[in-house]
């Protein structure tokens, strides 16, 4: 297990690997000298061994770009997934101006080229291990079935429940017992976003991003 970071060793870990991913190389020393206004080529290049020896890079001292990232994974195996943190009332319910950011996936783990994430905004959904402030994974192109997790919009609230088929109508049910579930007919203003394919729960110490809202 890599030893941990310094906070100026973790800022330019994560510059090293913002870099390649804009740029397809690696950061020079120099770079990196201006990046973090570090004037001697040799403290970026002892915290440059300093990442090596804890486990984050490898690196040839005879390249200037010679840093090799460990367990990164080329874009070729990867997909940007975005996050969105509201959903317009009117179509496109997903729009650029509402994404706050991408989150870079494992291709293996993506559902489909149109998923995206959305925050989960209350508590309903626990006993199904979906718990607010859990990023979901929104599949659109997977038909809902019978009992599945979705991702839903009721007028101006949305919500991640439990489809279930009730004749002509549909039910979104929580998994507490003491919540509300919402029965909606044809004449309802309704529409399954898509099927929660994965729920991601960070327990490190981040900024928030803001929690699902329709505007």
């Amino acid at each position: 297990m890599p030893d941990s970071l310094t906070p100026l060793e973790r800022r330019v870990y994560h510059y090293i690997l913002d870099f390649l991913a804009e740029n397809t190389y690696q950061p020079s020393i120099r770079e990196i000298g201006r990046r973090f206004k570090i004037k001697s080529t040799k403290s970026v290049a002892d915290l440059l061994q300093s990442l090596a020896r804890k486990g984050f890079i490898e690196r040839d001292g005879a390249r200037s770009r010679g840093v090799r990232l460990i367990g990164f994974s080329s874009i070729g195996r990867t997909q940007p997934v975005p996050l969105y943190g509201r959903l317009n009332a009117s179509q496109p319910r997903l729009s650029d101006v509402n994404r706050l950011r991408f989150i870079a996936m494992d291709r293996a783990f993506v559902p489909s080229d149109d998923a995206f994430f959305l925050r989960v905004g209350d508590d309903q959904m626990q006993s199904r291990g979906i718990q607010n402030g859990d990023l979901v994974l929104v599949n659109p192109s997977a038909r809902a079935r019978d009992g599945e997790a979705v991702a839903a919009r009721l007028g101006e609230l949305c919500m991640v429940r439990t489809l279930l088929h009730r004749g002509a109508q549909l039910a979104l049910q929580p998994s507490m017992p003491e919540a509300p579930e919402l029965t909606v007919g044809p004449a309802d203003d309704f529409e399954v976003l898509g099927v929660v394919a994965a729920v991601l729960r960070p327990f490190h110490d981040q900024a928030e991003d803001a929690t699902l809202e329709v505007m």
